[in-house]
This record gives structure tokens, sequence and C-alpha cells, in this order.
């Protein structure tokens, strides 16, 4: 095993996760400070050019198709609903990518095939599975009632948002932990055999 690409890794991993969490804080920093327009995209009307037809709220703009609507001067429910559609993604990152460094770092101190190793890639995927879910229910919902805000009419309801093919490969760490944790134990029984 190469130990110096794997601390290499680790080292990169935290680098990426303090640039995640560092973008984290800058955007909420600059959301919370800033007194101008929310803006949102939206797909729910993209072929329609309803711009014209739409009951939008007061001082709400939308463009010609209705697929991007800005408040001029917008409420705390919307700013907050704002920073809900933005901030829980760089937020998920900067945790997953902390417990991949994790798992690296003790993966370069005990060898890959450790109790350990398959604890943390099982908390891992289970992080991933869970923390993609919740992640894109929170940012998917916070759009939906931004755009329902500013457009009250019937459209689009509560969505996920945001890669969901995570779950797949969080659901694979799980699995990949769980086979790790067997031959772990399959090798100390037959050491203790021995």
């Amino acid at each position: 095993m190469n130990t110096r690409l794997t601390r290499t890794l680790a080292s990169a991993t935290f680098a990426l996760a303090v640039l995640c969490g560092l973008t984290f804080l800058g955007t909420g920093v600059t959301h919370l400070l800033d007194d101008g327009a929310v803006c949102v995209q939206t797909g729910f009307w993209a072929n329609a050019p309803l711009a014209d037809d739409l009951h939008l709220g007061n001082g709400a703009e939308a463009a010609a198709s209705a697929t991007r609507l800005c408040q001029d001067s917008p409420s705390m429910g919307q700013r907050a609903a704002d920073l809900g559609g933005r901030l829980p993604w760089p937020l998920f990152g900067t945790l997953a990518l902390l417990l991949f460094s994790r798992l690296l770092k003790t993966v370069t101190r005990q060898g890959p095939f450790t109790d350990s190793v398959s604890r943390q890639l099982s908390a891992l995927g289970w992080f991933v599975t869970a923390g993609t879910l919740v992640t894109g229910l929170v940012a998917g919902w916070s759009q939906s009632w931004l755009v329902d805000s500013m457009a009250p009419i019937v459209g689009s309801g509560p969505t996920l948002s945001g890669p969901l093919v995570l779950v797949l490969a969080g659901l694979a760490a799980v699995i990949m932990g769980k086979i790790m944790r067997e031959g772990v134990r399959m090798r100390e029984d037959l050491e203790g055999t021995i």
C-alpha cells in the first residue's frame, strides 16, 4: 500500500473540506449582509411564455420565460429561504470531506483492513446517504417556498434537489464497510486458530 499517496490524498481532502467550509461561511455572510434582490431559478414554467400571465407578488419580477424570479425588497422569510437553498450543499460537502479525510488518516495509521476503517467507511456511507436526502429536501423545499412566495399560483411543489446519485454511492460505502468488517473478523478468527 502506498502510504505517501494516501497521506497526500488525506491532506488534499482536508484542504477541500476547508475550502468548502469557507464557501459555506462566505455565502452565509455575504447573503446576510446583502440587502439587494433575492432571485430564484425554477424550471416549472420553462416551456411557457407566462411572464405576463403570472400573478406575481408585490415587488417580484419574472424573466420572459418565467424561469427566473426576483424579489426587489424580500422579506426575512424570503431571505431565509434563499439561504436555505444555497447553504445546505456546501455544509454537506464540508462534513462529508472531513469524514473522508479522517477515514484516509486512519488508513495511513492502521492499514486499510482494520475494524476502525470499516466502521468509519460505514459511517461515511450512512452520512452520505442520509445527508444527500436531507440536504436535497432542505434545498428543494426552500427553493419551492421561495418560488411560491413570489408567484403564488399552482406551481412546483416541494422537491428534492442536488445530485441524488450520491445516495447510491453512500449505500455502496455502507455495503463495502460491512464486507470489510466481515473480512476483518474472518482474519482475526484465522489468526486465532493458527
